[in-house]
C-alpha cells in the first residue's frame, strides 16, 4: 500500500508547472546523502483515489500538476494511481520521481507527463547542479520521445 507523509506545493520541481508534491515514504533507494530521509520507513497514510480526490478538492485551483514523489517499492501502485488522474483529472500533467537509475518496467510511461529518475549522490548534486547524475523527462505522447529537460535547471 502507498502511503504519503506530506504534500506541499512547489514551483521548481517542474519547470512552467505549479505542482502538488506528494511524498510517499518506505522508500526501498537510502541514497546516502538523501535529504528526506524520513521517507525511508513505512509511515504515513495511505494514497488512494479518495485521498486524490481530497487533494484535487483542496489544491486544484492552484496547480497545474501533480507529482508522486517515490513510490519505487510499489511501482505498480504508483502506475495505478496515475492512470486514475489522468482519466479523472485529464486538466492536471502527471509526474513522478524515481530513485532508481532506470524506470521500472511496471510503469506505463504514457500515463505521465514527466519523469525524474536517478538517486541522489552527494558530490554529483541535484538537478540544478550540471554534473548531476538525475535526469528530468518531458513525455511527448504524440510521438512518445523521452526529451531530456535537465538543463532548464541550469543557470546560464
Amino acid at each position: 500500500m502507498l502511503k504519503f507523509v506530506n504534500t506541499d506545493v512547489v514551483f521548481q520541481e517542474i519547470p512552467d508547472e505549479v505542482t502538488l508534491a506528494i511524498n510517499l515514504s518506505n522508500c526501498p533507494c537510502r541514497c546516502p546523502g538523501c535529504h528526506s530521509k524520513f521517507l525511508w520507513a513505512d509511515k504515513g497514510e495511505e494514497l488512494n483515489e479518495s485521498v486524490i480526490d481530497s487533494f484535487v478538492a483542496e489544491f486544484g485551483q492552484d496547480i497545474t500538476c501533480l507529482s508522486l514523489m517515490g513510490g519505487d517499492a510499489e511501482p505498480d501502485s504508483v502506475d495505478n494511481l496515475a492512470v486514475y488522474i489522468r482519466t479523472t483529472y485529464p486538466q492536471f500533467k502527471i509526474g513522478w520521481y524515481t530513485g532508481r537509475t532506470v524506470i521500472s518496467s511496471q510503469i506505463n510511461k504514457e500515463n505521465f507527463d514527466y519523469i525524474k529518475v536517478g538517486p541522489y549522490i552527494a558530490h554529483l548534486g541535484p538537478l540544478k547542479n550540471p554534473k548531476t547524475n538525475q535526469r528530468l523527462y518531458k513525455l511527448h505522447h504524440e510521438t512518445r520521445e523521452m526529451e531530456d529537460i535537465t538543463s532548464r535547471f541550469w543557470k546560464k
